[in-house]
């Protein structure tokens, strides 16, 4: 193996929570009861954002609410944070949602089970 393949890891997996794909199908179908081409078009980025996490993980911010699982990050798309956690093969997408918003509950684990 050449040293550049060491240093170039493949990209993660991805897994979509329930919550993260009803998130992105409301999203979508929010923005298409006005426009269906907009929808595509702001679908698709928020698409791309978790492919880029899942080839650079850590490159997302520490989610401030979770700040003690170093393992949940986010990036934002203008007004949306998507979440996600590393997992050691793939990232878990948990949340996608309108940053003015509060955070939703449930979303960890343990969030359940006080």
């Amino acid at each position: 193996m050449t040293r550049l393949a060491e240093e170039s890891p493949r990209p993660l997996g991805i897994r979509w929570s329930d919550q993260a794909k009803n998130d992105l199908a409301a999203i979508g179908e929010y923005i298409a009861a006005d426009n269906p081409v907009a929808a595509a078009r702001w679908i698709e980025p928020l698409i791309a954002d978790v492919e880029r996490a899942a080839e650079m993980p850590r490159a997302g911010r520490v989610v401030p609410e979770y700040a003690d699982h170093r393992d949940v990050r986010e990036f934002l798309r203008r007004t949306y944070r998507i979440v996600y956690r590393i997992r050691d093969d793939a990232i878990e997408v948990l949340t996608i949602f309108e940053g003015h918003r509060l955070f939703p509950t449930g979303v960890l684990p343990e969030d359940e089970h006080p």
